[in-house]
């Protein structure tokens, strides 16, 4: 297949590290790669498998470094649910001001705004956990592929309409498995209400400025059920039991390194 022309809108942290490996494969491909990203970047970093641009952002490396960290301890807290229900509230709220930030500072970004519309890229690559990179997808009639773990409230299941039926699918944070007893149900169904309130609380700044920026109303499902194929960084074996539709692709490790075979 001939190479194409690659436009990169890379989420921050962990994420960053799983895509990099990707990109760097593509290039060896002899695909044509262009990473946007703040410069006010924690791991994102330049190389020469790919051309990397920048744009300030209203905040410090320092700022973000501080609360990807915090956010992460937080996933991990043996605190009980409505301590961490509502400090993950608090820490959704800090990281839609912050990513939105960042994203209207590249959207009205006019020169770079006129690169990205001059380059005529063939598809854009994004992590749709923050959805910039859609909202850029949508304004230049790119299409975009997803490379993601998962979206908070399943958000990426919804927007696919592939069914999610909390009576049998565990929500995030719930301790579940995909047995549970009726009160268990009952218990994973009023989580499910919660995660779309927090959710909705997180991308809320983003809808606003997606509406904004189109000119259109805009909502987050709307805005992610245009992705072209959907590449999840997860393999079915170690998945509950779900529908999917079929521009739904499983590649999890697809990101690991390949380690030499022990010895004997």
């Amino acid at each position: 297949a001939a190479a194409g022309k690659l436009l990169v809108i890379p989420m921050e942290g962990s994420h960053w590290l799983s895509m990099r490996k990707v990109l760097v494969e593509l290039s060896k491909r002899g695909h044509e790669i262009v990473v946007v990203a703040p410069d006010s970047t924690v791991l994102i970093d330049s190389s020469d498998f790919y051309e990397m641009k920048t744009y300030p952002v209203p905040f410090k490396k320092e700022d973000m470094k501080e609360h990807i960290h915090s956010t992460a301890a937080r996933c991990f807290s043996q605190e009980p649910f409505l301590v961490r229900f509502w400090k993950l509230l608090q820490d959704y709220r800090k990281s839609g001001a912050m990513f939105q930030a960042s994203c209207r500072s590249l959207l009205y970004n006019q020169e770079l705004m006129k690169y990205i519309g001059d380059s005529h890229f063939d598809v854009l690559f994004t992590d749709p956990v923050s959805p910039c990179g859609q909202i850029i997808a949508q304004h230049f009639s790119i299409p975009s592929v997803f490379f993601l773990r998962m979206i908070p409230c399943a958000m990426d299941v919804h927007a696919a309409q592939s069914p999610d039926p909390p009576s049998y699918v565990p929500r995030l944070f719930s301790i579940y498995t995909d047995h549970m007893t009726f009160s268990e149900r009952v218990r994973n169904f009023l989580i499910a209400l919660s995660e779309s309130f927090g959710c909705s609380i997180a991308y809320a700044p983003f809808e606003e400025l997606a509406s904004e920026f189109l000119q259109k109303p805009v909502t987050m499902m709307e805005l992610l059920s245009h992705g072209s194929v959907w590449l999840r960084r997860i393999d079915f074996v170690f998945e509950y039991p779900m529908p999917v539709m079929p521009n739904m692709v499983f590649v999890g490790g697809i990101h690991c390194g390949q380690k030499k075979p022990l010895s004997q």
